[in-house]
């Protein structure tokens, strides 16, 4: 018998017996109860079972422990065989043995046990059990047989039979669990908070309220010894039932729950104890079923769960009426403030709860509804013994999104989930978007007891256990490493807008705080942006916050939208009351003052000198100490504001870093798949999928923020670059690194949970394990490094700082070993005084026990006395029966042999014991929080370390991902010019998959220089023209980011933006058409666009008329080459437009070839990029590709060929007008005429100047009109350089000619 065995309760009470015989009277279905769902006894061959069963083989498919047997009603002695004894050995689990189905004598009505029970409905289980089939040996079906014979008014002689061991029983029924995975078990509390009351004491009376059973601890030697106490009162008929269906490793942390529902009692002095009451014997009745009190027959097994039914019906319509209009004010759901669902004041985190409504609840409602009151947006998972409980409408979520049973208790509806899985449950939640409240207890059944005996308080304190809200969990805010799935950061972001109203079209400023709470790590940013929120677009789609904190009605309707698209459904929001909840800067700086969050205040200095230096950069900026304001507000309200601001971790995040990265904006990032792909939102075939080849956690974050900012100064590629190569040629650093490092646990993550002290101790063994690995590993690589090229790795390997002496000071404070066995932290000798001096008052105390059992010994005159630890009653003197004690000891417990006795000076030797371990508890706890605090001196050294591996880890992810990319790759080369240049020889598309790498066709794109600056590109539809646009800017993105390029050759000069415009998609929820979306996308263009920038424009447009579409592509187009300069390819089906540009000399015309086979319509894509105009899209091909029905095919065909014709036609005619004129192109005319009328208006202005002043305020006017006309109002004015180049572009066409 294992520790656990006999320190578990028995399960249900015992069976009466009868006067004569000391048998329990039993029914035809009782016994069948017994043996249905177990394996047959064995049966002699002859004649009913009267005498003698051997041990039968029975299962069980209970994992619960042995149930002692029950001792006699007659004195003392256990009932045990026959003449008084029912089993031999122990009684079966109650799994298999309900209570439901023991007949009591007439003078004794049916009870419950008290104690919560499992039981198996065995009528909804027979129909499909596979152990009726299994284990009916003809044994069985004789004994059957032989009781079906019985007359229902003959008793039954009880045979002697033996129950096997508990182990047998699970064993064979290992294939009845297995088969069915998930098992239903009922189990029955009462309606009361007295499972929460696990305290001996003396017996009470009974009353109508229920009592739990009062349980004892066996030992070892007297398995067979212990005795069962019957409860002091029955159990009422409003108890319930609740079914929760568990998988299997859930069952069993539940059989575990059930056993110990509560605390444990601690030991008390002894008391004497009261008798235990008697089961009144019973005279032998003809045996009657469990129902029915005369000679009606048994009832069957399916009229028995119809009368269960009934009782379940019954007690839910007793419930609806008692309750009714207790909750009415549910119904209709107001805020603390009574603003109902719907008002723009409404606050979805309160709820109003009428003052009748208070005056109704029990102690325990009141303590529920205070919490859940004041967190009403979030599902409360509320601690009530071993169990997490939902109430109310919590219950209602519980029971439709997860199938949780729903049934009834005290007064609300409930589910419930055992405690070993709350992590499990509140990730469920969580992952669904709601947030998780929870409620711990905050004492334990004897902190209560204790509590409840108190002289001054007695009356006034409550009589549940005390419980608080101990934090809130939600997706944004995680920080427990049990509830974290990703290993990248998770952020939530507060942001300010200071718009002005009617102004919308004025610079608007953005003030934004956000933090991953799982590192506490804190960003503010702070930026003016244009009306189409450019930056901040780009911001909320590098960072895709998963939590939004904004000031109700703080934000411009555009600025929402934006959000709304770009984080989508899952966002969680939560608007807070301006100024009492969104604090100014103001009421922020007080705030941070008043909770000395940065330290404590001194007195002469200013307060933010405390500050961290990137706070104090945004010190005087309004907004966004604003948004840092209103984070903190809601952080406070998650119990998470003191643990993450303390740390101090706090950085300027610039969305777009202008000075020194490559731009990529929010669109950019979403039309290139940088961190998601456009099909179904995953990281499947993005960019980030094909780099991303980290092996730490931190490192991975750290690789997604170099994505967000690939680099543009060039000495900076070329570092970069330098050390990827040198990975790539000595390919056993990187081997070390990866066998080191790879096993590496969120290092990142864990030291911010040191600095809250909400760290494991073994996850603090692990730390200081893994920065030991991590010192010995960086002392190896350094060894590699004289073989690179390049200082890059050399240098940062420099910058580690040595960590030895911290961590020698934590090998010489505590034994590594015993707290990684026992979880418990036991300094060495010498280096806590504290815990020196309690460790020898334990020592003291040993002696004393030691020296009092020799002179117990000596005054009983015997040696056979031992101390005795029985759970908490601890140090029980073990005395014979036989022996006799002096009067003043006092029994605790005994068996049939021994009895154990506490003396007056035992339990005194015993409390200073229980002192001393309690002050060594709480010593050990403080040590802890004190080690703790000494890791956290040095912080700054811990996370340097960790950012150094980090990058060195994405060093690494570069060289693997370049040596990855196959065959051709190669090394950007990376050239200083005036002109931009771009020259790209066989390039491939790098998310291609290598294997098939072969199969895709490379291409080869120049721009620049001696080139021109732009493509016009043509071709067929799924001709390949996206993918080019596409792989040319991911090309840039990598070689800049310092990664080889999957080409034969790469130059190019550093680009300091990549624009996208690619693909038709509208918006529909922000209200934007596909042609207006198209359009705002250009307008950034053409308002952001430098020569050193890189365009991408795809089919612009196609959204409208084929008219105003082909205005507004040639207009695009001539600004882009004539007046910005910058690089790019422009994709068209606009045959006309090739015809316009095709004697610019800044405007190439290619297109992607094909091969048509008019006959069989159908088109072979050769996805190869070659000189000169395609003569038509193929729109019928590929509509006959596509199955559109031939006739309408063939139809679009004719009417195709009549358009053409009336428009050659009409081209002829122009020409005959003409008489063979020189068409020198609407552009090149275009271009003449502006630097022309720039000619002529500025010699007006100057002879306007000269001839009267009066007319400078006209001068200024004309001035205005040469400039050329900006976005939103701003002015960009022609250069010497720019015009000098628009004339000789003119005089190229005219030489073209």
């Amino acid at each position: 018998m294992t520790m656990d065995d006999k320190s578990r309760p028995t399960k249900s009470p015992a069976r009466p017996k009868t006067a004569s015989q000391g048998q329990p009277a039993m029914t035809q279905k009782s016994l069948f109860s017994f043996f249905k769902p177990t394996a047959p006894a064995k049966v002699p061959e002859s004649g009913p079972p009267t005498d003698h069963l051997p041990s039968a083989s029975l299962e069980s498919t209970s994992a619960s422990p042995r149930t002692p047997p029950v001792r006699n009603g007659q004195g003392s002695g256990f009932t045990n065989g026959v003449n008084g004894h029912v089993f031999s050995g122990h009684r079966p689990a109650s799994v298999l043995f309900s209570t439901d189905e023991t007949v009591l004598p007439p003078s004794t009505p049916p009870s419950k046990t008290a104690t919560k029970r499992k039981t198996m409905d065995f009528d909804e289980e027979e129909a499909h059990s596979p152990m009726k089939a299994q284990h009916e040996t003809p044994n069985v079906k004789r004994f059957a047989a032989e009781v079906e014979k019985l007359s229902l008014n003959t008793p039954v002689k009880q045979p002697r039979f033996d129950i096997p061991d508990e182990d047998d029983l699970e064993e064979a029924l290992g294939s009845r669990r297995s088969s069915r995975g998930v098992r239903r078990i009922r189990y029955q509390i009462s309606d009361d908070d007295e499972e929460d009351n696990d305290v001996e004491g003396p017996p009470k009376t009974p009353t109508k309220t229920r009592r739990k059973a009062s349980r004892q601890r066996d030992d070892d030697d007297d398995d067979n010894d212990s005795e069962y106490e019957a409860p002091a009162a029955a159990i009422e008929d409003e108890d319930f039932d609740m079914d929760i269906d568990l998988t299997e490793l859930e069952a069993a942390e539940l059989d575990a729950a059930f056993n110990d529902v509560d605390d444990e009692p601690a030991p008390s002095p002894p008391r004497k104890k009261a008798p235990t009451p008697k089961l009144p014997a019973a005279p032998t009745k003809p045996i009657t079923g469990i129902f029915n009190k005369g000679a009606a027959p048994q009832a069957s097994p399916r009229s028995t769960l119809k009368l269960k039914d009934d009782k379940k019906k019954e007690r839910i319509a007793k419930f609806e009426e008692t309750n009714k209009g207790r909750y009415a004010w549910l119904l209709d759901i107001k805020d603390a403030d009574k603003n109902p669902i719907g008002s723009p004041d409404y606050d979805p985190r309160t709820l109003y709860i009428p003052q009748s409504a208070w005056k109704e609840f029990s102690e325990f409602e009141s303590q529920f509804w205070e919490i859940k009151g004041k967190h009403f947006d979030s599902v409360v998972f509320f601690k009530k013994g071993k169990f997490y409980e939902l109430y109310e409408n919590d219950a209602d979520i519980g029971h439709q999104q997860f199938d949780l049973k729903l049934t009834d208790r005290t007064n609300m509806r409930m589910v419930g989930v055992p405690e070993a899985s709350f992590d499990h449950w509140a990730a469920q939640f969580i992952a669904k978007g709601y947030k998780v409240a929870r409620v711990d207890q905050m004492e334990t059944a004897l902190g209560k007891a204790m509590r409840e005996r108190g002289k001054t308080q007695a009356k006034a304190a409550p009589k549940v256990i005390r419980r608080e809200l101990h934090s809130i969990l939600t997706a944004g805010t995680l920080t427990d490493s049990g509830l974290l799935t990703n290993e990248m950061a998770t952020y939530c972001m507060a942001i300010k807008e200071l718009s002005r109203p009617g102004a919308e079209h004025l610079p608007t400023q953005f003030g934004i705080a956000f933090v991953d709470t799982s590192t506490a790590e804190f960003s503010l940013a702070t930026f003016y942006d244009d009306m189409d929120r450019t930056k901040f677009e780009t911001l909320i789609t590098q960072i895709k916050p998963k939590e939004v904190v904004v000031e109700k009605g703080g934000l411009s309707v555009r600025s929402t939208r934006i959000l709304k698209n770009t984080l989508g459904v899952n966002a969680i929001w939560n608007h807070l009351q301006p100024e009492t909840q969104f604090w100014d800067a103001m009421t922020t700086r007080d705030e941070i003052r008043i909770r000395e969050y940065f330290g404590k205040n001194v007195p002469g200095t200013i307060d933010s000198e405390c500050w961290p230096a990137a706070l104090q950069k945004v010190d005087g900026n309004l907004a966004v100490l604003s948004a840092f304001g209103g984070l903190i507000w809601y952080l406070r309200s998650l119990k998470l504001d003191e643990e993450l601001l303390s740390f101090k971790n706090f950085q300027v995040y610039d969305p777009v870093k202008q000075a020194s990265t490559l731009i990529l904006d929010g669109q950019t990032l979403t039309n290139l798949e940088i961190f998601q792909n456009n099909s179904d939102g995953t990281e499947a075939g993005t960019v980030l999928r094909l780099l991303n080849r980290c092996v730490t956690p931190f490192g991975k974050r750290l690789f997604r923020r170099w994505l967000c900012h690939p680099l543009r100064s060039t000495p900076a590629i070329a570092a970069r670059l330098d050390a990827v190569e040198d990975l790539m040629r000595v390919p056993g650093f990187l081997e070390l690194f990866e066998e080191k490092c790879a096993r590496f646990p969120d290092l990142e993550r864990i030291v911010s949970r040191i600095h809250a002290g909400s760290c494991k101790i073994a996850d603090f063994l692990v730390v200081l394990s893994t920065f030991k690995t991590l010192m010995d590993t960086a002392r190896r690589l350094s060894s590699y490094t004289e073989q690179f090229l390049s200082k890059k790795i050399a240098s940062v390997l420099e910058e580690l700082p040595d960590l030895t002496e911290h961590l020698e000071y934590f090998d010489g404070a505590f034994d590594h070993k015993i707290a990684s066995a026992g979880g418990e932290i036991v300094p060495y000798p010498g280096f806590a005084e504290d815990f020196d001096a309690i460790d020898e008052t334990l020592k003291r105390l040993d002696s004393e026990f030691a020296a009092y059992l020799d002179k117990a010994k000596s005054i009983l005159k015997t040696t056979k006395i031992v101390y005795k630890d029985l759970g908490k009653e601890i140090y029980q003197l073990e005395v014979s029966n036989k022996v006799s004690v002096p009067k003043d000891w006092t029994m605790k417990s005994s068996t049939s042999s021994v009895k154990r006795y506490y003396t007056p000076k035992l339990i005194e030797i015993i409390t200073e014991l229980q002192e001393a371990r309690e002050t060594k508890n709480s010593i050990m706890k403080e040590l802890q929080s004190r080690l703790y605090a000494k890791f956290d001196e040095n912080y700054k050294d811990w996370l340097k370390a960790v950012k150094i591996i980090a990058e060195i880890d994405c060093l690494g992810s570069l060289s693997k991902s370049s040596s990855a990319l196959g065959s051709p790759a190669c090394r950007p080369e990376f050239v200083e010019s005036e002109q931009s240049v771009l020259e790209l020889e066989g390039l491939r598309h790098p998310c291609v998959i290598p294997g098939i790498a072969a199969d895709f066709i490379p291409n080869d794109t120049v721009l620049g220089g001696e080139s021109p600056n732009l493509i016009l590109l043509t071709g067929p539809n799924m001709g390949g023209k996206s993918t080019l646009l596409r792989q040319t800017c991911v090309a840039i993105i990598m070689a800049q980011l310092g990664c080889y390029v999957p080409a034969e050759k790469c130059r190019l000069t550093p680009f300091d933006r990549v624009f996208t415009r690619i693909g038709a998609n509208d918006n529909i929820l922000a209200g934007q058409s596909t042609f207006m979306v198209e359009l705002s996308e250009t307008s950034k263009i053409l308002a952001e666009a430098t020569e050193r920038s890189m365009v991408i424009l795809d089919e612009l447009g196609r959204g409208t008329s084929t008219f105003d579409g082909y205005a507004i592509a040639y207009s695009v187009l001539h600004e882009l080459s004539t007046r910005i300069g910058c690089l790019g390819l422009f994709s068209t089906h606009y045959g006309t437009l090739t015809t316009e540009f095709e004697r610019d000399p800044n405007v190439a015309l290619k297109h992607m070839a094909c091969q048509v086979d008019q006959a069989n319509r159908e088109v072979t894509f050769l996805y190869k990029l070659v000189e000169g105009v395609c003569e038509k899209s193929y729109g019928m091909n590929v509509a006959h590709m596509a199955g559109v029905p031939r006739a309408i095919v063939e139809r679009a065909e004719e009417m195709a060929q009549a358009f053409e014709l009336k428009q050659e036609s009409k081209r002829k005619q122009e020409m005959e007008l003409k008489k063979g004129a020189k068409e020198i192109g609407q552009m090149v005319t275009m271009d003449l005429a502006f630097l022309l009328s720039r000619v002529d208006k500025e010699r007006e202005k100057t002879r306007a100047a000269e001839v009267m002043e009066l007319e400078e305020e006209e001068a200024q006017g004309v001035e205005d009109a040469m400039v050329v006309p900006r976005k939103h109002g701003s002015h960009r004015v022609f250069s010497q350089e720019q015009e000098v180049r628009t004339l000789n572009r003119i005089l190229k066409s005219f030489g073209n000619l």
